[in-house]
């Protein structure tokens, strides 16, 4: 079984669009491949917004979920 631990931690609470967005898109690009990266957000539009984002550069949304306004995303770099 593949470890999911993130590697790396991104904070994006208060931040709003485009913000967490263009936050997370420079941190992937930091990464190496296989790392893994925990997103935190409570701007609406990032749920969208990163959703796409992993679609769009083909890395791994491992996780997803919703806890009292807060967007936690955990992402693995392909």
């Amino acid at each position: 079984m593949i470890e999911n631990k993130p590697t790396r931690k991104l904070n994006c609470l208060g931040l709003y669009c485009p913000e967490p967005l263009l936050k997370t898109r420079a941190e992937l690009d930091k990464m190496k491949k296989g790392e893994i990266l925990e997103v935190l957000a409570d701007d609406p539009a990032a749920e969208e917004d990163i959703k796409n984002l992993v679609k769009r550069l083909n890395h791994q949304l491992i996780s997803f979920q919703k806890e009292n306004g807060k967007l936690i995303f955990l992402i693995r770099k392909n």
